[in-house]
């Protein structure tokens, strides 16, 4: 695989040697946009499914139903109308499902944009009856912008602990013969897949516009949002908070958290074959500036705490700084900078948006703020 040195000369970036990262632009690197999109996109995206994420066995299922279970047209003093959707979905495993919570904008024009938080924190973080607030999903700030509020439990798709894979979509649609295969998806590509789900749902209610969401996640969620909004293109704006190791990350930094550590810990998270490079990050055929790369055109945004050095949020800016040149093959401006900012100065001129925040590894108001800024360029026009 072609490969280039990149002189690491940011601002908060202590290292002085070159990290040698593979081509963003893969190999032979794509010098149009058709050849992004034909060949390149389509190498890069099979190698982060061959190796990282796995592959899901299927995309949108036949059997995949809603049913509306619970409906408020006066939620929050009249401002929004809370609807809570059964999605189900049925496979050789059996049947099953999650829950849906929108809240959608009673006073912004229809159809309205919106964000879709991959809930990884327990129900109270997302009670939809908004008697107990939470900063990680402030409903009440995003549906006074205008968008529509919406949120899933992630739990409800894959358990956070099971690496029998026994339960969720997992269970519904596992079919392995003869073993599990070292590609098999696990439970971030699960998540992911759920996320989708929610999409497909969106298309059908004329009260949001489907075309114009963003899927948000912070931490394991902000890993499962950027693997969304790279195999799932109907999302216009990916957000990944936090996302750290095997989210927005460099691999090859070999700072804060390592494969080898996260797959100890998470054995689950992630196929059989990203064991494969454990301690040996160097020997990945791809890194993460090429799947914040996979968003493009899209708008994508990456966001980092101050005192999150787990995260290694100056390897999280590198993954959107380099990712910038697939942004370039469609005239499109990426982070536009190639120096970190300090903490608390947003960057949000081109199609790749960046902050580091003040603090630790958490989803604020804060970066909520700085999310729906970025939304009001690149969802409602």
């Amino acid at each position: 695989m072609s490969k280039y040195l990149i002189p690491l000369t940011f601002a908060l970036v202590l290292s002085a040697s070159a990290l040698e990262l593979p081509n963003v632009l893969g190999s032979p690197p794509a010098k149009s946009k058709e050849d992004w999109i034909k060949i390149q996109r389509p190498k890069t995206l099979e190698l982060f499914k061959n190796h990282v994420y796995g592959r899901a066995p299927l995309g949108k299922p036949t059997t995949l139903s809603f049913k509306i279970i619970e409906e408020d047209p006066k939620a929050m003093d009249g401002a929004a109308t809370l609807r809570i959707i059964q999605i189900s979905y049925s496979g050789p495993g059996g049947e099953s499902g999650f829950k849906l919570i929108t809240f959608i904008p009673n006073k912004a024009t229809k159809p309205a944009p919106g964000y879709l938080l991959i809930c990884n924190r327990g129900p109270e973080t997302i009670d939809p009856t908004r008697k107990k607030k939470d900063d990680f999903w402030p409903v009440e700030s995003i549906v006074a912008r205008g968008y529509v509020a919406a949120t899933f439990p992630n739990s409800e798709l894959s358990t956070d602990k099971d690496l029998n894979f026994n339960n969720g979509a997992h269970k519904a649609f596992d079919n392995y013969d003869g073993g599990r295969p070292g590609d098999a998806w696990a439970t971030i590509a699960a998540w992911a897949w759920g996320a989708s789900r929610a999409l497909d749902y969106f298309e059908t209610d004329p009260a949001i516009d489907a075309s114009n969401f963003a899927v948000v996640g912070h931490s394991r969620g902000g890993k499962t949002a950027l693997w969304a909004g790279a195999t799932d293109e109907r999302f216009a704006l990916t957000i990944s908070n936090n996302s750290g190791c095997t989210g927005a990350a460099l691999a090859r930094r070999k700072t804060g958290e390592r494969v080898a550590r996260i797959n100890k810990s998470f054995p689950h998270w992630f196929c059989g074959n990203y064991k494969n490079f454990d301690g040996k990050e160097n020997e990945l055929p791809i890194d993460q500036h090429q799947l914040v790369a996979l968003m493009a055109p899209r708008a994508v945004y990456v966001a980092s705490a101050s005192k999150d050095d787990w995260a290694d949020p100056e390897g999280e800016f590198l993954a959107a700084a380099y990712a910038g040149a697939v942004y370039e093959l469609f005239g499109l401006k990426g982070l536009e900078t190639m120096e970190m900012p300090v903490a608390d100065q947003p960057i949000q001129l081109g199609h790749i948006g960046y902050h580091l925040r003040t603090g630790k590894h958490d989803l604020s108001q804060y970066d909520w703020e700085q999310y729906l800024n970025f939304g009001d360029k690149h969802l409602k026009n």
